[in-house]
């Protein structure tokens, strides 16, 4: 039988002291602090008192480590699912004000829907449905975990909720280690729930466009 929910899970906070925009890059881990979040993640999944039998990340070194205390919660090792990434963008290893006050880069900025400064939102949206119901109708049952990023994850909310894909990264709610739940209803994604259970407060957060 299939899932009964998806929670799409972002990553705790990243050690990141220079701020830059680090998308795809490798070598960025969590913080300590990010740790906690991830922890806190898991434990208000936890809570739930929900089976969860299936566990899924995306590659990348922050989302591998926070979907760690799922492991530990749930004896769940996770599938590695490329299709969860973050996308890339011309950004990656800048600081964006310093970014933006570049007259070369305003060419990047021409086209904000698609977005011009990297991958489509539409081939996010595609690759992340994908997925998500692949996870879905695999699962044996009770509940899937995805770890993933921001802008997959909000682009998804998007989608599901019949809005616009075009946004202010600045205005995404997205937190640092935040569960965004969804259930298939009727073949189609429906958002049954949003909570923020880690403690953010001076959290550093400006990892991805």
């Amino acid at each position: 039988m299939p899932a009964e929910r998806v929670h799409l899970v972002r990553h705790g906070e990243v050690f990141n002291p220079r701020r830059v925009l680090y998308g795809r890059l490798p070598g960025y881990s969590l913080s300590e602090a990010g740790r906690v979040m991830a922890r806190q993640a898991a434990d208000y999944i936890a809570a739930l008192d929900r089976p969860v039998t299936a566990l899924v990340a995306s590659p990348l070194q922050r989302t591998r480590e926070s979907a760690e205390p799922f492991t530990a919660l749930f004896g769940l090792e996770p599938v590695i699912d490329e299709r969860v990434i973050e996308p890339t963008n011309v950004f990656e290893g800048k600081r964006m004000v310093r970014a933006l006050v570049n007259p070369w880069n305003w060419r990047h900025l021409r086209k904000p829907a698609l977005p011009s400064w990297g991958e489509p939102y539409l081939d996010v949206v595609a690759r992340m449905n994908q997925a998500m119901t692949e996870a879905w109708e695999a699962a044996d049952g009770g509940d899937v975990v995805i770890v993933s990023h921001q802008l997959p994850i909000w682009i998804t909310h998007l989608a599901v909720t019949g809005r616009s894909l075009r946004h202010d990264p600045r205005e995404r709610r997205c937190a640092l280690s935040s569960v965004t739940s969804l259930e298939m209803v009727d073949s189609k994604w429906t958002e049954v729930a949003y909570a923020e259970p880690a403690s953010t407060a001076g959290a550093v957060d400006v990892g991805a466009v």
